[in-house]
């Protein structure tokens, strides 16, 4: 029994049979490939000191603290299936206020800090939910701080986003929240360099 393959190029003459047959196989390669990156997963690099030190970007930039950008993997399947989760870090297209007030715009990563109707602030670096304080494990104290803000809901179907490097990021407290559509997908895994692979 023939393959799709074969059945396509199997009328050829020799040696087209064999190009066809090779140049077939190498699209159809490429397409697989292609949808995997646009529907499972896609690479990203860390391009900004944001989310230092759980992801590095590469010196000379401004609070970096590696020679090489970490390059990330997001998962732009696993939303499909649940509901983005507090302390998550997203990939996301940068909201229009975001490109404005950071001079930059593409694709984002941070962290999600605050959910859908909830009430958030920012007090002497801390962050509070609901009035509560928030516990943040991942986080140092020498990150914390930057611009704290007063109490503000946040939208039913918005995340409020922050970088773990809270005094070099620009984010929801300087833009406002993300909406669920401009998600991409969820970062967690290091591909490259060698020494940082693994899962933050």
């Amino acid at each position: 029994m023939r393959g799709p393959v074969e059945r396509v190029t199997g009328r050829l003459p020799d040696p087209w049979r064999t190009v066809a047959d090779w140049l077939l196989t190498i699209a159809i390669a490429i397409g697989f490939v292609l949808l995997i990156k646009a529907f499972v997963f896609n690479p990203y690099r860390i391009p900004s000191s944001s989310m230092e030190p759980t992801f590095h970007c590469a010196t000379p930039g401004v609070g970096c603290e590696a020679d090489r950008s970490d390059r990330v993997i997001a998962n732009r399947f696993i939303l499909h299936f649940r509901d983005p989760r507090r302390s998550d870090i997203v990939v996301f297209d940068t909201p229009q206020q975001a490109e404005v007030q950071c001079g930059v715009g593409g694709v984002y990563v941070k962290r999600i800090v605050g959910l859908p109707g909830e009430w958030i602030s920012q007090e002497d670096g801390v962050v509070f939910i609901d009035g509560e304080r928030l516990e943040e494990d991942y986080m140092t104290p020498d990150r914390l701080g930057g611009r704290d803000f007063t109490q503000m809901e946040i939208d039913g179907d918005s995340y409020f986003m922050m970088g773990d490097n809270r005094q070099q990021s620009c984010d929801s407290r300087d833009w406002g929240t993300v909406r669920r559509s401009m998600l991409i997908g969820t970062a967690s895994f290091v591909y490259w360099p060698i020494n940082r692979i693994g899962f933050r």
